[in-house]
């Protein structure tokens, strides 16, 4: 990994775990935020990241640039309905993780294959469009970092929730 992606993939997960902090009452008696504008600020926190780290690993003419970067936030919108799908599952697992039965640990890992089958699709639809716009190295290149990037998150999202007991 180039020295300049892996110093961002770094600070991105640190990032991550910035927000998880950060969401936090700061003050006593200060309200708790929501689950959803705590998933909101994380995803928001992990799309600004990306496109941080796929500019600064992009050399693009200003043309490429120009039709690249609409395409790029259309993915990233795309992403965001499977990342909050993802968050949520997360959430709804550590509420339910002293209780869960067969049941749930059946749908929990069949919601995860699912997202995973459907974040796959999303990039392969991608890279088909990234090319459109892009020469298919440097497609090839976005839907890489991409992807480093999501499971160096996954990593650190999982990292933190305990497995099934």
């Amino acid at each position: 990994m180039p020295k300049t992606l892996a110093s961002v993939v770094t600070s991105c997960l640190l990032s991550v775990s910035a927000v998880a902090v950060a969401q936090q009452p700061q003050t006593p008696g200060a309200a708790k935020p929501t689950t959803e504008e705590a998933l909101q600020a994380l995803r928001a926190d992990l799309q600004s990241s990306r496109a941080d780290v796929v500019a600064k690993n992009m050399t693009l003419t200003a043309e490429q640039a120009a039709r690249f970067w609409p395409l790029f936030e259309q993915y990233q919108k795309e992403q965001n309905v499977i990342m909050d799908e993802q968050l949520k599952s997360i959430q709804k697992y550590i509420d339910s993780y002293e209780t869960m039965d067969d049941a749930n640990a059946l749908a929990l890992m069949n919601a995860h294959f699912d997202r995973d089958a459907r974040m796959n699709a999303l990039r392969q639809k991608y890279m088909g469009e990234f090319q459109k716009v892009l020469p298919a190295r440097l497609a090839a290149r976005v839907v890489q970092i991409d992807r480093r990037l999501a499971l160096a998150t996954q990593i650190q999202l999982v990292s933190r929730i305990p497995l099934i007991h």
